[in-house]
């Protein structure tokens, strides 16, 4: 009867858990052997150079450009010598900010990780512990949110469209006539040099 109802049960699965001898490697296999469990090597050294690490998308997709893109694209943008000076001076400032908050929230993560490996977390101990990783992320995370309100008092509005272009967000006007218009004046109206 056990070996009918085995049988059954082998039936019964998706025939892919059977057929690899129901391997349950999951996508953070490997990640156990990591010193700090939720951050990679790559996460690590992204957090201490000051990256933004994708903190400041609400902004970076709402039309506020980050400094540290601004420089880069600086002459597909049109940038002044003035605008780059002011630009870097933001810039400057917050990648040192990052680095000291990005070091802090490491090392919040770091605690956690620890505590978990020997196994005598308590639930208060927990909550601390997340509590602090929560405020020192908060902390990083502001400094590079707050760095894109910055950046639009010293640009144009045809500087952020050109950001925002050059970064995919937006349709080249060039590329992209609207139904109903007459291309040459178009191409003329917006600058396009086809």
């Amino acid at each position: 009867m056990d070996q009918v109802l085995r049988v059954i049960a082998l039936a019964l699965l998706p025939s892919g858990l059977w057929a690899t001898g129901m391997d349950h490697a999951t996508p953070y296999a490997g990640f156990q052997d990591r010193p700090i469990k939720s951050l990679s090597d790559d996460d690590i050294a992204e957090l201490r150079r000051g990256g933004g690490w994708g903190l400041a998308l609400p902004a970076e997709l709402s039309g506020l450009p980050g400094p540290a893109h601004l420089l880069e694209l600086r002459d597909e943008i049109g940038l002044s010598e003035d605008q780059v000076a002011r630009i870097t001076v933001i810039y400057d400032g917050m990648k040192a900010e990052a680095i000291e908050a990005g070091e802090k929230f490491i090392a919040a993560e770091a605690a956690l990780s620890e505590a978990f490996a020997a196994k005598d977390l308590d639930p208060d101990s927990l909550r601390a512990l997340l509590a602090a990783s929560a405020e020192a992320r908060a902390a990083l995370r502001f400094v590079h949110l707050s760095r894109h309100l910055m950046t639009p008092d010293v640009l144009s509005e045809d500087q952020i469209a050109a950001y925002q272009r050059l970064r995919g967000y937006a349709d080249d006007p060039c590329q992209a006539i609207p139904e109903g218009h007459d291309p040459d004046m178009w191409r003329r109206h917006n600058g396009c040099t086809e």
